[in-house]
Parts: C-alpha cells; structure tokens; sequence
C-alpha cells in the first residue's frame, strides 16, 4: 500500500551515505528516524550536522543494537562491504533493506546469498533490492530498457571512465595505483570475485534478452606513470605519490560470452590523470551504453559541466540516489526479493520540490 512518507534509516555515512542521508532529510516522502555511523567522531552528532544541514533531532548512533529495535519502514544500506548476516537481521526485525552494495539479481554463483536473504524476507515479512549505479543501473536495467530501441543486437558494451586525480577517492593504493605494473598484472587489486558480482547484471540483461551466459572472461591492461603523479587526500584517507613508471591507469574488461561470440562486455577505465602511457584520450568521466547491431546506438550519462568546463563523476552520487529513490516501490512490494524486474518503471517520490 502506498504511504504519504516512509521512515527511514541511513545506514553508514561515507561518500554513498552522505548522499542519501541529505536526501532523506530534505525530501519531505521521507522522516529519518535513526542514522548508524562507523566513524567514532560522528557518533553523538545530529545527522543534520553530518551533510551540513540544519538540526534535524537525529543523533548518530554506532549501536546496531539500537537501530534494529526502532520502528522503521526501511533502511537504505550503504556499507563499505557486504554483511549479509546484519542484512538478515534488519529485514528479520520487520525493516525493508536497500542495499546499495548488493547483492543485485540471482545467479549459479550468488544463489546462496538469495536464499539467505528471501529466508530473512519471509520471517520479517519484508522486502529487499540491491542497486546502485555499476552494478545495479548502468550495466543491466539501462542497457536493457535501451534494448528496446533495437532490431538486432550484436554486442553491448558498458564503459565507464573515472579520472581519480580530478575526482578524489578513497583507496588509491588498495587499488593498486602506484603498483609495478608487472606485479599488477600478475596479482590484481581487484578481487577474483568481482567479476563475477557484475555478472549479475550482465545476466539479468542477457537473460532478459532470452538467452543464457556461456562463460565469462577476463582482462586487464595498465598504463605506466610517465612522471610523479601527486594525489590529494581527503576526509578519511591520506593523499600521496605515484611515483614514475608505476601503474596509473588501469583497464579491466570482462566479457559474457553467449552462443560462441562476446556478447556483453563491460570496460572500467581508472585513470590518476593523463600522464601515462599509453594516454587513453577517452574524454569526460562517464558511463557510456553501446550497443551494436541495427541501428547502432549509444548513449552517455554524465554530469552536466561546471563553472570550469569539468564534468565531475557522479558515480557515487546515482550509486546512493539509484538506492533512495527506489525505496518506496521496495516498502510497497509484497515480502521477497525485489529486483529491478520485479519493480518495473519506478516512480520517485518528492522529487518535486521547492529549492
């Protein structure tokens, strides 16, 4: 049944959380009722504080304890990393979870995970769905809506591109930026499984699509510093050196194959400026749809430029407000699993409003 507003926590307030918890406050289809912080120092502070809003009579608390015993419709989580078991316990203590780090749609190898969280679903008689922008938007709901457009589809290619120099992150170095480039190669930061967390998206697309992955492959290419490339730090994390020769750009593609030929691939560009070599000239940061076939098509999601010309990466910013702005379908939904499928066209609620 449809609500005039839904009560709502915010679990976790970095980069995604931020943006979800200024959401909340602001946008009158929500009452924030609890906000759980990780951070020591923010514990104690109103959550209005938190974004640099007025005062709003929420207090950060990092007592889960606290947060599964209050009366709330849904939580929209936004843990650096995955917990599964605290995901159940929520969805057990009668709150609809959002997770913006997933799982996002089942498969072979995330089946276990599933049936987890549809067991925790049906004793708490709630909902979950887990999205984000890449996973959970860009590589599988998007390409797949395009897919309409089509008379045939050859290939479809998800690209996105992140200038990390222009667009500070945490995690540079658990990255593998500044790395030797053969050590990289031979060991990369990113985790063996992670490849096969964005298979879920690139099987609710080739699914979707009446057909079924054959296999799944995967590359990686870097690019060398060609002089020492300082980065900023910021709030939580410190800034340092790449020093020259080291690994400054990093291209990871991976393919699903279907009937003997590639028919998905998603190419992830991470760049810490322009000098390296090769130099990648690929342009403003952004997620790019190609589809291959008749008629070919593409199409870029990106910010708008600024002041300076710069279009920043919104990547965090869509990975929470994809999450925030699906929670009222979440809350509507009958007890289960919800995927994007399931929700079909989501209607945000009071995004019309006055600045």
């Amino acid at each position: 049944m449809t609500q005039d507003s839904y009560r709502v926590v915010q679990w976790a307030t970095g980069a995604v959380g931020k943006v979800a918890l200024r959401h909340f406050i602001e946008n009158p289809a929500f009452e924030l009722v609890g906000v759980l912080v990780t951070n020591p120092e923010k514990v104690g502070k109103d959550a209005g504080e938190l974004v640099g809003l007025p005062s709003t009579g929420v207090i950060a608390t990092d007592d889960a304890e606290q947060i599964v015993a209050l009366d709330a419709d849904c939580i929209f989580f936004a843990r650096l990393g995955q917990d599964l078991d605290m995901v159940c316990r929520l969805l057990r203590s009668g709150k609809n979870v959002v997770s913006s780090v997933g799982p996002f749609f089942p498969t072979e190898r995330s089946r276990a995970q599933f049936d987890m969280i549809e067991a925790a679903c049906r004793d708490g008689g709630t909902s979950f769905h887990g999205c984000g922008v890449h996973p959970g938007f860009t590589g599988d709901i998007l390409p797949l809506t395009l897919a309409r457009l089509m008379n045939r589809v050859d290939h479809i290619q998800t690209i996105e591109v992140i200038d990390k120099i222009k667009n500070p992150m945490t995690s540079i170095e658990l990255m593998g930026f500044g790395r030797d480039p053969d050590d990289l190669l031979a060991n990369p930061s990113r985790s063996a499984e992670a490849p096969h967390a964005f298979a879920q998206s690139m099987t609710m697309v080739i699914e979707g699509l009446g057909k079924t992955i054959e296999k799944l492959t995967t590359k990686l290419d870097v690019a060398r510093a060609t002089r020492d490339i300082p980065y900023p730090g910021g709030e939580n994390y410190a800034g340092g050196i790449i020093k020259t020769g080291m690994v400054a750009g990093q291209h990871y593609e991976w393919t699903a194959w279907v009937d003997g030929a590639p028919l998905m691939t998603y190419h992830f560009y991470w760049m810490m400026g322009t000098d390296m070599e090769p130099r990648w000239d690929l342009g403003d940061c952004r997620y790019s749809v190609i589809i291959e076939g008749d008629p070919p098509l593409e199409m870029n999601l990106m910010s708008r430029p600024d002041s300076a010309g710069e279009r920043l990466f919104l990547g965090l910013d869509w990975t929470a407000l994809a999450g925030v702005t699906a929670l009222p379908a979440v809350c509507d939904a009958a007890p289960g699993i919800v995927t994007h499928l399931d929700m079909g066209v989501v209607q945000p609620r009071g995004l019309v409003r006055r600045r």
